[in-house]
């Protein structure tokens, strides 16, 4: 969820070039790209790596603006990331929500 938010987040952006700080918890997300491992797992076909659907998507949209990462520390009541918790929990709580193709395509199936 974290990783989709910052795609979508920056695919909402009109035009290119923007100043953009994305804050987040997610360790996973901030690391990947500000120790640059995402472009390792890239130069290696994101072998035995999860949501390299999502990861692709982010590479193609990455470079269209100046973007910095910050971490902060998750439920460490700060309002704008207690929000964002809010959100998510509350999206995932509803019905009908469509499959995502790219985690079903890259899990096994189950028997």
């Amino acid at each position: 969820m974290e990783l989709l938010a910052v795609i979508v987040a920056l695919e909402s952006l009109k035009g290119e070039g923007h100043d953009v700080t994305v804050f987040s918890d997610s360790k996973y997300v901030v690391d990947a790209v500000e120790k640059k491992w995402v472009w390792n797992w890239q130069k290696k076909g994101f072998k035995q790596k999860k949501n390299v659907d999502l990861w692709r998507r982010f590479l193609r949209i990455y470079p269209t603006h100046n973007v910095k990462f910050v971490w902060i520390k998750g439920h460490a009541n700060i309002p704008e990331n207690e929000r964002c918790d809010e959100l998510a929990v509350t999206a995932a709580l509803l019905e009908n929500l469509p499959a995502d193709a790219g985690y079903e395509a890259e899990s096994p199936k189950l028997l």
